[in-house]
């Protein structure tokens, strides 16, 4: 890592996971394999903002905690790269244990509950998945009908949710990313 950190991906420990590892890398990350309109890609980084807004938008009362773990759903993305769901399938167990491995470290890292709490799993998959309809429908290509029938249709979100999804230059999705991690973590010493 940039940081100097050597992440070991079969046996990740929490203490060579650094928060600027992890928004560097995701905001140099691209979703949907870089298959979006405009630019600039679509990171990981920014998505992980979205969903966070998302999720605010569906449950605004959460604790600061629950919401932090919501917004670092795919940090282990930061080394493994962000993989579209047919391919996952392909490759099988193997890539979801190594995602499940480098996420629970993360949420060690961060003093969260490892592994994510149920309540946790459920309001970032709700999240994400709008998240999704959101930039199929708008940066993807895919008509209205074809989001809704995979990931199906989300409420209606308020403009700043709309905001997100205009992809930023990967300084600016890292930084962004940066200020969010820090307005959900009260005591910053990690």
């Amino acid at each position: 890592m940039l940081s100097g950190r050597r992440l070991n991906l079969l046996d990740p420990s929490p203490l060579d996971i650094e928060i600027e590892d992890i928004a560097h890398g995701l905001a140099r990350v691209a979703r949907w394999n870089g298959q979006t309109l405009g630019t600039q890609i679509y990171s990981v980084a920014q998505h992980s903002l979205l969903v966070d807004a998302i999720a605010g938008h569906f449950a605004p009362s959460i604790s600061q905690t629950t919401r932090r773990a919501v917004f670092l759903h795919d940090a282990a993305e930061y080394v493994i790269g962000d993989i579209i769901s047919p391919f996952k399938s392909v490759i099988g167990e193997a890539y979801h244990e190594t995602e499940a491995r480098i996420l629970e470290a993360v949420m060690r890292r961060f003093d969260l509950p490892a592994p994510m709490t149920r309540i946790a799993q459920d309001l970032a998959k709700k999240a994400d998945r709008a998240a999704a309809y959101l930039e199929a429908t708008r940066l993807a290509g895919f008509s209205d009908e074809e989001a809704g029938a995979i990931f199906g249709v989300p409420p209606r979100f308020a403009s700043p949710v709309h905001s997100l999804l205009t992809p930023w230059h990967a300084e600016e999705a890292k930084s962004r990313f940066l200020a969010r991690f820090a307005e959900l973590t009260p005591d910053r010493r990690a």
